[in-house]
């Protein structure tokens, strides 16, 4: 799962999120409200700008088109922007609002109270015409587009018309997250995605039950004349309604929610970027539900990365999603976030390395004994370059890609990356695993990363090899026979 090559555009409400952080000591003497003892503050982009971080959290790419005002709150806007590589330059200054900011202030990690600033005033008809011309120049270089509609004047009809229909000219998909209960606005949307509350009150009556969010899907499918509708149902998981297809539902996985800020920017940007990838949308639903999984166990407006999904997607019933999703290779700084993750959760965490040109009974049980040893176990391949500066032009019989997906499917193995110089020893200093792992053949040899392991307060453990297998030996008897 990989969506570096891939770009959004984000088009909706701009904000400023700030978190203020405090302590609550005593009750003010001058009314019956407590004292918050300020300690800290955070800063960070929300609405609109928050899909564009959970775009680049999980890997991809974006571009971000909204309204800002001329003040202080868009100079913090730009400046996360940029420090983030987020493309902000078709941004809009407006001189007729200000920047919207929604500043929290928190206590024993509890919201206190939340103030808002902003202004909801119609559009301008310039800023309009801003709005449009950002498009224009936009659309044409990225993969999907995501309106994130937050009701605060972005999504204004005459924008919503011209973005779909430049979506069609230039055969681009549009993901929608909705506030307006009047779903014709997003005609022609590929999917939108509603909540619960929001899909309720564009029908007019409650959802109870998986008929009830079936017929609401149909009924939206059938005022947007798009291509899907998908409800998230909180803790109920979501509710996808195709053209053409039966509705299909998935459950959440059971999990303790810490904060529900920002889950449905998590869906859509998660969404998006699949089916962007390739996926189609049964697929990319599972990809979203799974992050959403991750973000709602954080604290704030929070994102996820590839790694941590698919290790929520590794703890969900393997058939409930397309074995097209199980990881294969990971790019070492998403694995990193991943191992940050273990760590923090105690889990020892083992590596292992090796060609894995064929596998064979040999390998198996080395894999078996290294995960014995640990509770996550990384495998780090060669990648075709450096097998061959190992062990010649005619290796390896198998590709990288081949050698990571048969790894992948292994249930020993927890995580595959590559490494394409003569040892890991690189990335061995980036994950600094507890556990090291190699064969019983390496008895006097030098281990390579032994150093950086037992520096850690981890070890190194030879393992056992099962006699009479080799990736060699099994070349020779295809040749000879």
């Amino acid at each position: 799962m990989n969506f570096s090559k891939v770009t959004i555009l984000c088009i909706g409400d701009v904000m400023l999120d700030r978190f203020i952080y405090g302590s609550v000591q005593r009750i003010s003497p001058e009314a019956p409200v407590p004292v918050l003892q300020l300690n800290d503050k955070k800063e960070m982009l929300g609405g609109a700008g928050n899909v564009t971080n959970n775009i680049l959290s999980l890997g991809g790419k974006a571009i971000l088109i909204g309204l800002i005002g001329q003040d202080e709150y868009a100079v913090n806007i730009k400046n996360l922007t940029q420090a983030q590589n987020i493309t902000d330059h078709y941004l809009v200054k407006s001189q007729y609002r200000p920047t919207i900011c929604k500043s929290r202030f928190i206590a024993a990690n509890q919201q206190v109270i939340r103030a808002d600033e902003e202004s909801l005033i119609p559009l301008h008809h310039e800023e309009v015409s801003q709005l449009l011309q950002s498009i224009d120049e936009a659309i044409s270089k990225v993969n999907a587009i995501i309106i994130s509609d937050y009701g605060k004047g972005v999504c204004h009809p005459i924008v919503m018309k011209h973005t779909m229909q430049q979506a069609k000219l230039h055969h681009i998909p549009v993901f929608v997250d909705p506030k307006s209960s009047d779903f014709s606005l997003y005609q022609y949307a590929t999917c939108v995605t509603p909540n619960t509350k929001e899909a309720s009150t564009a029908v007019q009556h409650p959802l109870n039950n998986d008929q009830d969010f079936e017929q609401a899907g149909e009924a939206l499918l059938n005022a947007t004349q798009g291509q899907a509708i998908l409800i998230t149902r909180s803790e109920k998981g979501m509710t996808l309604i195709e053209r053409g297809k039966p509705a299909t539902t998935i459950p959440s996985r059971a999990r303790e929610v810490f904060d529900v800020s920002g889950a449905g920017d998590t869906v859509i940007a998660t969404l998006t970027l699949a089916y962007a990838a390739g996926y189609d949308l049964t697929e990319a639903m599972h990809i979203a539900n799974a992050a959403a999984g991750v973000v709602v166990a954080k604290a704030g407006t929070s994102t996820t990365t590839i790694a941590e999904v698919l290790n929520e997607l590794k703890a969900q019933d393997p058939r409930s999603f397309s074995e097209t999703i199980s990881p294969s290779l990971l790019h070492p700084n998403q694995l990193l976030e991943q191992v940050k993750l273990w760590k923090k959760q105690k889990l020892v965490v083992g590596f292992t390395n090796g060609c894995f040109d064929i596998i064979h009974p040999g390998h198996i049980a080395l894999l078996k004994n290294a995960r014995a040893q640990c509770d996550r176990l990384i495998v780090a391949l060669n990648t075709d370059r450096s097998i061959k500066a190992l062990k010649g032009e005619q290796r390896p019989i198998n590709d990288l890609t081949s050698r990571s997906q048969v790894m992948a499917a292994i249930r020993y193995v927890d995580a595959v990356v590559a490494f394409d110089e003569d040892t890991p020893f690189n990335l061995i200093h980036l994950f600094k695993p507890e556990i090291l792992v190699k064969g019983a053949d390496y008895q006097n040899k030098e281990v390579v990363g032994r150093d950086i392991v037992e520096q850690n307060g981890g070890k190194v453990i030879l393992a056992e090899l099962q006699e009479g297998f080799s990736t060699t030996n099994i070349i020779d008897k295809i040749a000879s026979s």
